[in-house]
């Protein structure tokens, strides 16, 4: 095995920066390149990416995404050697690893990492490497500089395990805003909320993450952006070609894309705006009176499902004709929750669930922002009965 001696870094964002930065100490020869011509100075830069990759036994890409990847590369061909090592830790969609994979042949290593900017310092990055067994052998104690390596098959599976891992970790920020909404719901003090969290199964995250969840945040530099993190869910969504509510929870997020991913777990809840017509479809049920449908349906609403084993729609004078206005008799049996909210721009979905005696409806709502503010401009629902 034979260890290169110079390596170019071609990226210097976040990632990239602290890898180069990471390898100048353990002594590598390290030259980087940046498209945004800016860089710290913790390593050599040339503004010529050409430059870096003549001198390179080994160019390590540190990119956004495939396309520039693709880019990059595209620039420098003629100037890779033949026995150039391109070793690629980039986020890229599945088909891309193996289209780049395919064009570079077995001088390809594609090595996703798990692990933000503390975890390269420290060489303590989880790595996913695909290469032929030659240039793994070559990249491999430039990979272990870096943290711990697990080979996989090829590229495709290697990019698209790192995929699902930010998946789970894009789970986890919004589980951990759903739990900050509801406490902040309750009242409860931010400093003894994240102090009970960090002793359950998102204490990992809490305690990396706790400067930018306090109230208000003490955090300064981002680790790992929203914005990455979204692109990442948005290439998982497609490659899967599956529903993944994560992608738009995070891509509808109002922290900015350049905030690091702890900062979507702080944003409030929905503007009580959007839920006025919910609570005004509540209380028409409480009441029996329809005056509150027609508060919160558009005029043009159909009300859809399943009555008696019979498909129903109705337009809306339909369904509140079905009122009487007054309450049920058992309506202080009754209870109704809204379950999802998911507002996008001036269109919304939510979910409720109403216990109406022997009978559980659930029911799904579209919802528009119109001139006089948010309606309901259609409802779907599922009766079941504990009787059948």
């Amino acid at each position: 095995m034979t260890a290169p001696h110079t390596l170019a870094v071609l990226g210097l964002g976040r990632m990239g920066e602290a890898i180069a930065t990471r390898l100048a100490a353990q002594d590598w020869n390290v030259v980087g390149w940046t498209r945004s011509g800016r860089a710290s100075g913790t390593v050599e830069v040339t503004g010529d990416p050409n430059d870096a990759v003549a001198r390179a036994d080994l160019v390590l890409l540190s990119l956004f995404d495939g396309p520039a990847c693709r880019q990059v590369l595209d620039d420098v061909r003629d100037s890779l050697r033949t026995d150039t090592i391109v070793l690629n830790t980039s986020t890229i969609a599945p088909d891309e690893a193996s289209e780049l994979a395919r064009r570079l042949g077995p001088s390809h290593v594609h090595a996703p990492v798990l692990g933000s900017v503390p975890a390269v310092a420290a060489g303590a990055l989880r790595i996913l490497a695909a290469a032929e067994q030659g240039a793994f052998d070559r990249a491999r104690p430039v990979l272990e500089t870096l943290g711990t390596v697990r080979r996989v098959d090829d590229a495709a599976t290697a990019a698209a395990l790192k995929l699902i891992a930010n998946s789970s970790l894009a789970g986890a920020v919004l589980a951990l805003r759903d739990a900050l909404r509801q406490a902040d719901a309750l009242g409860l003090p931010r400093a003894q909320v994240l102090d009970v969290l960090e002793l359950g199964q998102l204490g990992g995250l809490v305690a990396r993450k706790r400067p930018f969840l306090t109230d208000p945040p003490t955090a300064g530099t981002a680790e790992f952006t929203i914005g990455a993190l979204a692109k990442d869910m948005a290439l998982l969504a497609a490659a899967s070609n599956a529903p993944l509510p994560v992608a738009a929870d995070l891509a509808g997020t109002p922290a900015g894309t350049e905030a690091d991913i702890a900062v979507a777990a702080t944003v409030p809840a929905t503007d009580d705006e959007v839920l006025e017509p919910l609570h005004a479809y509540i209380r028409g049920h409480a009441t029996g009176d329809p005056t509150h449908f027609r508060d919160a349906f558009l005029p043009t609403a159909h009300i859809e499902g399943i009555r008696d084993g019979a498909f129903v729609s109705w337009r809306l004078g339909e369904y509140c004709a079905l009122f009487q206005g007054r309450p049920a008799p058992d309506e202080p049996t009754r209870s109704r929750r809204v379950d999802v909210l998911g507002v996008h721009g001036t269109v919304a979905t939510a979910t409720m669930t109403l216990h109406h005696g022997a009978d559980t409806f659930t029911d799904i709502f579209l919802l528009v922002r119109a001139d006089d503010g948010w309606r309901i401009a259609n409802k779907a629902y599922h009766r079941h009965s504990s009787a059948s």
